[in-house]
């Protein structure tokens, strides 16, 4: 019983010490606070704008009251202007996070191009010298001669 206990310790530990689970760890630190970030951008910046635009509407108080709040109940409603802003952040993420990817799939693409074609100019003979291209047209001039 010791020794499964053991192996199975040994086991989580290789699998919390490969390097993907450690990526996606970092990358869910890292998705949750550039969320917070981008939903204030869209709260904090973007939504002034946009309710300005539209005559001074603020989403997060667009609601269908079903019953009102009473000394005994608390108000219940619909709130589909907590959605409408919770849509408005989601496309803005998503949209900042399509562009980040486009950038770095347009730079991966540009360096590969790079790549290439520093290992064709390796694949390249060096040019023949001077002497090599005179002796190359003499010997072609002679060919003619005796043709």
């Amino acid at each position: 019983m010791a020794k499964k206990k053991g192996s199975l310790l040994e086991e989580f530990k290789k699998f919390i010490s490969r390097g993907n689970v450690m990526d996606m760890a970092v990358g869910i630190i890292i998705g949750t606070a550039f969320t917070a970030i981008v939903s204030s951008l869209v709260k904090d910046i973007l939504m002034p704008f946009i309710s300005l635009i539209i005559g001074g509407i603020n989403f997060t108080d667009l609601k269908i009251v079903i019953t009102r709040k009473t000394a005994e109940r608390a108000e219940v409603a619909i709130t589909y202007g907590v959605f409408i802003q919770k849509v408005i952040d989601f496309l803005i993420i998503a949209f900042v996070v399509f562009m980040m990817i486009r950038t770095l799939n347009l730079l991966q693409d540009k360096l590969k191009k790079q790549e290439e074609q520093e290992a064709a100019k390796e694949k390249k003979p060096a040019p023949p010298n001077a002497e090599i291209l005179l002796l190359t047209e003499i010997r072609d001039l002679l060919k003619k001669q005796t043709e």
